[in-house]
């Protein structure tokens, strides 16, 4: 595993270094929970120890003697906050479950009261000391649980629109040569992000500044201000870093807002930093979810028919759902594909986003079932995918934007040793050690969504940008300043970018994938709208509208050269012409396909996310293939993942160095998902068990010892000017098939529900 930075190839950036890095490696990076404020009272929250019942009451006495506790704020004596819609269902919350609005308990972990002090430390002796009597009730808590209510997606929840499907797939499937019928399970995952889910609220008059971890600023501006009844203008969030989401902080959770309403009460600043066991609670996490997966193929491996049943559970009131098969069915050449997709309501709280949300899960069913397929045929499954390779998708027949699965495949072949698999299960070995290989297709939809920056040439060549963005761990900063550089022609260490700030120009959430092709399409516009200034400003007579994406492709052509021309821009003449030392341009820019109301939408906070399957005409997504060298001590069934091999296709690479370490994290996310995430639950009380960093169970260095990221080069005109698919969530998907397969491979026991631990096999 090479620590230097990748060669960047065609079509790509320059991998320099992060934007970020001494401001992190030297701990000057300011998180929410590092903002200072002047006097705050200290909140402590109280959880559910039940799933689902009453309290019937609260003793306080001993809990309101602490020495600095100011007051202890309950159902019975909260703020009621108005409801608002659901995240994924056009709203901003993360649940419709509203703490401290009633005796009711709707999940394990619920806030069910919060204790304000003058310290941390008397919070939370006195929110230990808060005795609650409840009145409990069985609670359902998920698959097969007495109670538990489950329906068809499509009409539950709003934004499900379809179930795929094509052809007569029963027909065609009772009549393949070959057929494959199987049923997977993944579990429920969390976050776990090393920042906690920390919130401090700081009132002004009637202004309200919000410092909080958040992947999407504008969204927790507009939502908490819904909750709280006063304008979005009169709300401002603040955070320049996140250390970690996910997706788990990309909705607005109850506890903002009242945290809001309790600094309002006090008039004195209030800062929450919870629990890392509340964070399993009081935010989202990864449904876990049960699949049947049927294919029908002829005897030359070419599909003919293909069925995908989902099923995911989600909380009681709420419709979440992530309903993968919207690639699944369009992942291969397939004549007659069906489809259904199905809610399952427990007694739980709502899941949420989280790192690929429909693809982890779906894809894991779908590419072992491939590999299933392949064994059956007797056939190399790299081979078994290419016979099905398409440049239309089956459902809809629009062709892909651009689709280089096939050359991921044969580059991370080669790379991998592919050719040196023997093809028989249990046939490799190394001493004790039972060897295998596995492969996975990836994928992910190219998403894009509307967004505005404001930039600023200054005559000494300095840049400023500002965009709403969110710098997650995904560089934004960097590649934000990198975007910008190129278009104006000036070195990167001139740019300045300024993110993590609801006060700035809108930007889009930080999720899907969509944030770079987003964020720098909209910068890239607003500089060409400086260059064309300028160029105007010397050459009044000549057109300047920019043709470099017909001469030099997307993004690549410098403010020091004339779109028509080729002739040298001098800055310093053009500036003497206009008469001023800065040049400063806004811009709103949406992608094709984006609804109307896009640019309104964007400024409160709601998602117009374009892309994908979605396209009137044609379809766009990321590919990539994924291999994976597994070894089991046939006597103690220790798995060992000694490699990781992942080759992928994501159109314009803004930053080698930054993508390779996006796609690093998610291969070995992608392994961790198959061999050691899960959050377990106690079914008898509907509550979770392992939730802290000693129990659930996450990857070390020792548990990933080669990691190899290869990047093609591929250029793709029909996305968006940045040119740019996304490629955060592309790496960690498919690999726990990968890596399930390669188990079949050293084995020649097929497993089918996540994850893999020793204990379940038998060699």
């Amino acid at each position: 595993m090479s620590i230097a930075a990748p060669e960047p190839k065609a079509n790509m950036g320059q991998p320099v270094p992060r934007y970020d890095a001494v401001a992190k490696v030297t701990g000057m990076a300011k998180y929410a929970a590092d903002m200072p404020l002047a006097n705050p009272a200290y909140a402590y929250l109280v959880t559910s120890a039940i799933a689902k019942g009453r309290i019937d009451s609260f003793e306080l006495t001993e809990a309101r003697n602490i020495r600095g506790v100011i007051d202890i704020v309950t159902h019975e004596n909260a703020e009621k906050l108005k409801d608002v819609k659901l995240f994924s269902e056009g709203g901003y919350m993360s649940t419709t479950v509203q703490p401290l609005k009633s005796a009711d308990v709707a999940h394990d972990g619920q806030i069910i009261a919060v204790v304000l002090a003058d310290t941390f430390e008397a919070g939370r002796e006195a929110a230990h000391r808060v005795k609650v009597n409840y009145r409990p009730a069985t609670p359902s808590t998920t698959f097969d649980s007495p109670g538990t209510t489950s329906g068809p997606a499509k009409g539950q929840a709003s934004r499900f629109k379809e179930d795929p499907k094509v052809g007569d797939f029963a027909k065609a499937f009772d009549e393949a040569e070959v057929k494959i019928t199987a049923s997977y399970e993944t579990p429920t995952q969390h976050h776990n992000p090393m920042e906690l889910f920390a919130t401090s609220c700081v009132w002004t008059g009637d202004n309200l500044t919000i410092y909080e971890p958040s992947q999407y600023v504008y969204g927790l501006k507009n939502g908490v201000a819904a909750q709280l009844g006063i304008d979005a203008d009169k709300v401002r969030v603040i955070n320049y870093y996140v250390g970690g989401a996910f997706g788990s902080k990309g909705s607005t959770t109850p506890r903002t807002a009242i945290m809001a309403s309790l600094a309002r009460r006090l008039n004195r600043p209030v800062k929450l930093v919870p629990t890392r066991d509340q964070g399993f609670t009081i935010a989202t996490y990864r449904a876990e979810t049960r699949h049947q997966i049927q294919i029908g193929a002829n005897r030359d491996g070419k599909l003919v028919a293909l069925r995908h049943e989902g099923a995911e559970v989600s909380s009681r009131p709420d419709a979440y759902v992530v309903g993968g098969t919207k690639t699944t069915t369009r992942l291969y050449a397939c004549p007659n594909v069906d489809s259904l997709v199905s809610i399952v309501h427990a007694d739980r709280n709502t899941p949420g986003f989280m790192r690929s949300p429909p693809e982890v899960p779906y894809l894991f069913a779908l590419e072992s079932a491939m590999d299933e397929l392949a064994v059956k045929l007797n056939m190399d499954p790299i081979e078994l995918r290419r016979v099905n390779d398409t440049m239309k998708e089956p459902i809809g027949g629009k062709p892909y934007t651009s689709r280089s699965l096939m050359a991921c495949f044969d580059e991370g072949a080669r790379a991998f040793g592919w050719s040196q698999r023997s093809a028989a299960p249990k046939s490799m070995t190394d001493g004790d050690w039972l060897v295998g290989y596995g492969c996975a297709t990836t994928c992910y939809p190219t998403q894009m969504a509307p967004a505005a920056a404001r930039v600023r040439l200054q005559r000494d060549g300095r840049v400023r940008v500002e965009i709403a963005g969110h710098e997650i761990g995904n560089g934004a900063y960097t590649v934000i300043g990198q975007a910008a550089a190129e278009k104006l022609g000036v070195p990167f260490e001139n740019v300045s970018v300024h993110i993590g700030d609801s006060d700035l120009p809108p930007a889009p959430v930080a999720g899907g994938s969509n944030s770079t092709a987003s964020t720098c399409s909209a910068v890239m516009m607003v500089c060409d709208q400086i260059r064309q200034r300028l160029f105007r400003a010397l050459m009044p007579n000549e057109s300047v509208i920019d043709k470099a994406k017909e001469t030099v492709g997307m993004g690549q052509t410098p403010v020091a050269e004339s779109a028509n021309s080729g002739r040298p821009l001098d800055r310093e003449k053009a500036f003497d012409a206009l008469g001023v030392s800065v040049v400063e341009e806004y811009g709103e820019w949406k992608p094709e396909d984006a609804p109307k109301d896009s640019f309104r939408a964007m400024q409160q906070g709601q998602v117009r996310i374009v892309g994908g399957s979605a396209m009137s005409d044609k379809i766009a997504y990321a590919f990539g293939a994924e291999f994976v060298e597994v070894r089991i001590d046939k006597w103690t069934h220790e798995i060992r993942i000694p490699r990781l091999v992942g080759a992928f296709a994501a159109g314009h690479i803004m930053n080698p160095r930054t993508a390779r370490s996006q796609l690093m994290g998610g291969l070995i996310w992608g392994m961790s998902s198959a061999l050691l995430e899960a959050t377990e639950l106690d079914p008898r009380y509907g509550r979770y068990v392992n939730d802290n960093l000693a129990d659930y169970l996450l990857p070390v260095n020792a548990d990933v010892q080669d990691v190899e990221v290869i990047m093609l080069s591929e250029q793709d005109d029909h996305i968006n000017p940045a040119g740019v698919k996304g490629l955060g969530e592309l790496a960690n998907v498919g690999t726990n098939a990968a890596v399930c397969n390669a188990i079949f491979h050293a084995t020649g026991q097929r497993i089918r529900k996540l994850p893999v631990r020793l204990e379940n096999l038998e060699v």
